[in-house]
């Protein structure tokens, strides 16, 4: 499907009434359509802190806030229901050149009260322990379009006193590579097309590459350069292991390699980037295609960098952040309606050909017209007084 069947695709879908009346007829209590759409519209509008006592001013009162607060907390929503709500536009602009991208974030809440979801979570990106919200997600990149498909809250159930600090702890039930695994697993069952699975070096374990493998799909990773590899079986079987960054890769060039652990071939590429302070980075990734080239490999985990936009636009533009919810379900009920405004405005990004940044900025502006013109009026009628 060219790009522009797709828009035109995505359009119809935007306006069509089919994507606004599903109902999920296994659940015992259906997706709530109604009260969902109000909510993430109302997510797209605000530009402050969203509350069920604003959404029913903004109304006008039409709603009460009492009904948005039991929307918020009458179950938990999941990637399930995500799931049937992209479903549609999913199979209509699916093709085999689409990638599958898995990353987390942690959206801060320093002075929220902890419970099973608001913890101390690492933080990968910045290298340090941060309170707040951790969430993997997993969205489908297709031509211009990035579609959220699976998301999950990182919950730390169990409490545990650590013996280094003698301070009491959290930590999950499942590490979140056993999430990868399980997400992963469950975008197979809904019948995705793709052709990789892309990641960064936190999802690079041996464990993941076989899973990825043993479901005949095919991944590009991230590693760190601490990896051990051999660069022939015959190294491998003698326990010849060397690391990554004391052997000699040609840059722009692949290597057959072994990994430790691993039983299955790989390719390996060592890629060469500038920074934006000009300073010079290295970059390696593996792959079990061993069809690829290495301008090929780099050009595919580059669509990785998609999921970055994504995480940036959920916190920006759909109020990921800007909820004073306390509850844990409340909380996750939050976030899966910031999840699916992204949606939404993914289909208005491709039907109006403007980003995420300049649809919301259209609309900040439309509400300064209206302020000022509200303004004007009230200013008119107390000068007639």
């Amino acid at each position: 499907m060219n790009t522009t069947n797709m828009n035109t695709t995505l359009s119809t879908t935007l306006s069509s009434t089919n994507l606004f009346s599903i109902i999920n007829q296994k659940q015992e209590k259906p997706i709530d359509k109604k009260m969902l759409d109000l909510y993430a519209d109302y997510l797209l509008s605000s530009f402050s802190y969203t509350t069920a006592t604003g959404l029913s001013n903004m109304l006008d009162h039409q709603l009460s806030h009492d009904k948005v607060t039991r929307f918020l907390s009458e179950r938990e929503y999941s990637s399930k229901d995500l799931w049937i709500l992209v479903k549609p536009v999913v199979h209509e602009i699916e093709n085999d050149n689409g990638v599958i991208i898995f990353d987390d974030t942690v959206e801060e809440k320093m002075y929220t009260d902890e419970n099973d979801i608001v913890a101390w979570h690492f933080d990968h990106t910045t290298g340090r322990s941060v309170k707040g919200i951790n969430i993997l997600s997993c969205v489908y990149q297709v031509k211009e379009t990035t579609i959220p498909l699976a998301f999950e809250i990182i919950k730390k159930t169990i409490s545990f006193l650590d013996p280094k600090t003698g301070k009491t702890k959290r930590r999950s039930e499942e590490t979140k590579n056993q999430i990868f695994r399980d997400m992963f697993e469950k975008v197979l069952k809904n019948k995705v097309k793709f052709s990789y699975v892309l990641a960064d070096s936190w999802f690079a374990s041996n464990e993941n590459m076989k899973f990825v493998a043993k479901k005949n799909k095919h991944f590009i990773f991230a590693i760190k350069d601490n990896r051990l590899v051999a660069l022939s079986k015959k190294e491998k079987l003698e326990g010849n292991f060397k690391r990554l960054d004391s052997l000699l890769f040609e840059e722009n060039a692949v290597a057959a390699c072994f990994f430790k652990g691993l039983e299955l071939p790989v390719l390996v590429s060592k890629q060469i980037f500038t920074n934006e302070d000009e300073n010079t980075g290295v970059l390696y990734l593996v792959t079990n295609d061993l069809s690829l080239d290495a301008s090929s490999m780099s050009a595919n985990y580059k669509k990785r960098w998609k999921v970055e936009e994504y995480h940036k636009s959920i916190k920006s533009n759909t109020g990921l952040s800007k909820s004073p919810t306390k509850t844990s379900i409340t909380q996750n009920n939050h976030f899966f309606a910031s999840i699916y405004a992204f949606f939404k405005l993914e289909l208005l990004s491709a039907k109006t050909k403007l980003n995420h940044f300049a649809l919301r900025s259209k609309i900040y502006v439309r509400a300064l017209m209206a302020s000022f013109k509200e303004l004007q009026n009230l200013q008119k009628n107390a000068r007639v007084r």
